[in-house]
């Protein structure tokens, strides 16, 4: 059985005032292209399909046509569950007809899909976080243990546990109760969650720049020990670069976002994950690499005509642009910058002089003029910094209004 794991699309996910819809649709393409060539017999999508709760009509458009592709008009079923960023009900809402198209929508933990069939797979059994599906091509069961996000009291209250205890052991126990009713080995067991998981001892994980986080201090962190010892392949979402936080032989994966959505994310190759899996046997996976997207880009100049420069050869990317310099920037400096090039998200002036300490205490005369009063404040707020001509020019302007 081969298996497609994806997660974080964050559909309608725009980077400061630059939309990313059509990177968005060119990348979708891309995942389904691998999924028809890899002839994929199951694909799941572990959380944060959209970037917000009400998702703009082109973004909602773009999922379910990309949904319906990604499913042969039903012939392959498609698993995809709500993260931090989905409302769940929005994501539960057209479930009853997705399933019409071999789309199943979970945005509730301890969802139950009611059991139904198709000509080419059906949903065998079903209980609380749990299904269980047949394909026509293939001999054994896929089983699924399924966990939606749900921030650390819901999932409390979901799974109907004391609210003292902790995540950790309530998670265990729910999970475990459940793959041993119905997990053996004469099935392919994972499990999908839309959780901020770690390996116990390793080192802290960042979450996303940007980001809703879902971590706060260690309250919210699962430990990816508490997986049942049957399931195979966990298929994650939430953290947006590619990461093995289990072992080879039974991998724990974040397979990664499809585009770069914040800088802190510049240079990162995005992937998807591509299982192999029978019953009571390793997995074997293999990451694809995502070709679509701009890249995002972080530079530091000293200089405006070498910026500009480098703007000019590199157009095709969007920028985090840092200007290092002795003097502010001045206006046409500026203008001159964003005219080289069209996908400058932010512009940092950063003065070069951050050695300015005036532990002085100056008596202030307010009968003097007020410009040197202005100077020297200013050059106290900016490490010794004075301004520039286009700022005392505005200042006498305001002074003499």
């Amino acid at each position: 059985m081969k298996i497609l794991h994806t997660a974080d699309w964050h559909l309608g996910k725009r980077l400061d005032r630059f939309s990313r819809l059509e990177e968005q649709i060119l990348v979708m393409d891309e995942i389904v292209q691998i999924a028809d060539e890899q002839k994929i017999d199951l694909v799941l999508i572990a959380g944060d399909l959209f970037d917000n709760f009400n998702p703009g009509v082109e973004a909602v458009e773009l999922f379910y046509k990309t949904l319906k592709r990604l499913s042969l008009n039903g012939k392959r079923p498609v698993i995809a569950i709500s993260g931090n960023h989905d409302s769940p009900n929005f994501i539960d809402a057209p479930d009853p007809l997705a399933r019409e198209c071999g789309i199943i929508l979970i945005g509730h933990p301890k969802a139950v899909i009611q059991p139904f069939k198709l000509d080419f797979f059906e949903v065998s059994q079903s209980a609380e976080g749990f299904i269980e599906l047949k394909l026509k091509n293939q001999d054994d069961p896929v089983r699924i243990i399924h966990t939606p996000y749900a921030n650390e009291i819901r999932l409390k209250e979901y799974f109907g546990e004391n609210k003292e205890a902790e995540l950790n052991q309530i998670l265990d126990d729910s999970w475990k109760k459940t793959a041993d009713e119905f997990c053996d080995d004469k099935g392919v067991n994972l499990l999908i969650a839309h959780l901020y998981m770690n390996k116990r001892g390793a080192a802290i994980l960042e979450e996303p720049e940007g980001e809703k986080p879902i971590k706060i201090g260690n309250a919210d962190l699962i430990w990816s020990e508490i997986i049942p010892f049957q399931i195979q392949y966990t298929a994650l979402g939430h953290l947006h670069g590619f990461q093995n936080i289990g072992t080879a032989e039974k991998p724990v994966i974040y397979s990664s976002s499809p585009l770069c959505y914040s800088f802190s994310e510049a240079g990162q190759t995005k992937y998807v994950t591509i299982i192999e899996a029978e019953p009571n046997k390793e997995v074997s996976y293999e990451k694809i690499a995502l070709k679509n997207g701009k890249k995002l880009i972080r530079k530091t100049f000293n200089s405006v005509e070498n910026s500009v420069e480098w703007l000019i050869e590199n157009p095709n990317c969007l920028i985090e642009l840092t200007l290092e310099s002795d003097t502010f920037l001045k206006a046409e400096e500026r203008k001159l910058i964003y005219q080289s090039h069209t996908g400058i998200v932010h512009l940092i002036p950063k003065l070069k002089n951050q050695d300015f300490i005036d532990d002085e205490v100056k008596e202030i005369n307010l009968s003097q003029d007020p410009l040197p009063l202005f100077i020297d404040y200013f050059k106290s707020k900016n490490n010794g910094q004075a301004p520039n001509e286009d700022l005392i020019n505005l200042f006498k302007e305001i002074e003499n209004y």
